[in-house]
């Protein structure tokens, strides 16, 4: 029996009709098996209670000799412990799978690998299927059965049932969360199905939980006039984000998260890469004069100033909620004559922003690729073939903008159409 050498391993040849089996005589336990495609491996055999028995060590030349030896041996002393090896491996193996399919585990993996690059607002997924809870679902009720309790579940083991408490569960403080909530589980289960991970989804045939009405609340002028002076009184970093929201329609996400590269002050531009957009295109935003004045006069945290809008140089500002009702406590005292204000949320600045060009004459197109929506007029076959973005009729509809909120800032506010030019 020769002693295997890296040398003889690497020159050993296939027998094209059966599996050959090439023992060690430095350890005569451990072989070197050669399939015949000439695929190679190591093995190591011993007997146990009388029985032969066989423990598979792994690939060559992923492990090499002097590592399969030390493996080699390692068995052969749990063998001699009256332990079986190759009986471990099998339960380490099990185990792995069993931990590979802990709902959070899959619910990591599909953030990492789904998520994040395509949903800008992948945290917000993150806060709904695992333990992490965003800033606006540290509020939402923990269910009996929902994420919050399946993280160490087998994910196979998550039925329709536990989902429909969950979402019972929610929808009874918080229905739109509970919407929300909806739609996170059913894109990642449909994942799993797609990932092979599930035969089937256990949120098939099931509907949103909730009901869910269109808003349509716009600030009035008023109303925009107090949260103006309310973010004055408030400051940076959330000051500055509403007084952007107010001035360019942007998203919410869009703003907070901005980075300092995105900008070009000189050419008075903000372009929001596509990563960070909603509609998966980049959008460049004209900046009025007041919009440039404020980010100029925002201040740079951090080594690398990279974000425009954080406290700590390295993560955006959070903390949105609790800024967002004191702002709005703060503006109720400055509306005129006792006015009382209904609850708004800092989506219904933007549609504020696109209500209000309208009223200025800002044709509805316009506003809309001002917004970076894909739908309405810039839908379907339309919006494959109009690729002209209004470049400067946007950055009149900006400025023209501002220039009506400075004007009520001054109170002297007025109604100015929107000059239409000679084509």
């Amino acid at each position: 029996m020769a002693v295997l050498t890296m040398k003889s391993v690497e020159a050993a040849k296939p027998d094209p009709t059966k599996r050959r089996e090439v023992p060690d005589g430095a350890l005569p336990s451990l072989y070197l098996l050669i399939q015949p495609s000439g695929a190679k491996s190591w093995a190591v055999r011993y007997r146990l209670d009388g029985k032969p028995k066989k423990l598979t060590l792994g690939p060559y030349p992923r492990i090499p000799l002097v590592e399969a030896r030390e493996a080699a041996r390692q068995a052969l002393r749990s063998v001699a412990e009256g332990r079986d090896p190759a009986n471990e491996k099998q339960a380490a193996k099990a185990d792995e799978v069993a931990a590979a399919m802990r709902f959070g585990a899959v619910a990591a993996d599909y953030i990492e690998r789904y998520a994040k690059p395509r949903n800008r607002s992948w945290r917000e997924t993150e806060a709904f299927l695992t333990r992490t809870r965003g800033d606006d679902e540290k509020r939402l009720p923990r269910s009996r059965s929902g994420p919050d309790k399946w993280q160490e579940r087998d994910i196979r083991t998550i039925s329709r049932a536990d989902v429909l408490d969950a979402l019972d569960a929610v929808a009874e403080r918080a229905p739109v969360h509970a919407n929300r909530l909806f739609a996170a589980l059913r894109r990642f289960f449909a994942w799993t199905v797609e990932r092979g991970i599930l035969v089937t989804s256990p949120m098939a045939g099931l509907k949103p939980p909730s009901p869910e009405v269109s808003r349509d609340r716009v600030l009035s002028d008023a109303e925009l006039i107090a949260t103006w002076k309310a973010t004055e009184e408030i400051g940076f970093p959330f000051g500055p984000v509403v007084q952007l929201l107010i001035l360019t329609g942007q998203r919410r996400s869009e703003v907070i998260e901005a980075e300092w590269r995105e900008f070009d002050l000189d050419a008075a531009t903000w372009t929001i890469p596509r990563e960070r957009a909603k509609n998966d295109r980049a959008h460049v935003v004209p900046l009025a004069p007041q919009a440039v004045e404020i980010i100029c006069g925002l201040p740079r945290i951090g080594s690398r100033s990279r974000l425009l809008f954080t406290t700590t140089g390295e993560t955006a500002f959070s903390g949105v909620s609790k800024a967002t009702e004191r702002l709005q406590r703060l503006a109720a005292a400055h509306l005129p004559g006792g006015q009382e204000s209904a609850p708004w949320r800092l989506h219904d600045l933007r549609r504020t922003f696109a209500s209000g060009c309208a009223r200025l004459g800002v044709p509805v197109h316009v506003v809309e690729k001002a917004l970076n929506h894909v739908s309405g007029t810039h839908g379907g076959i339309v919006g494959v073939y109009q690729r002209h973005d209004y470049g400067d009729e946007r950055r009149r509809a900006m400025e023209l903008w501002a220039a009506h909120l400075n004007g009520l800032l001054k109170g002297a506010a007025k109604v100015v159409k929107l000059e239409r030019r000679a084509s």
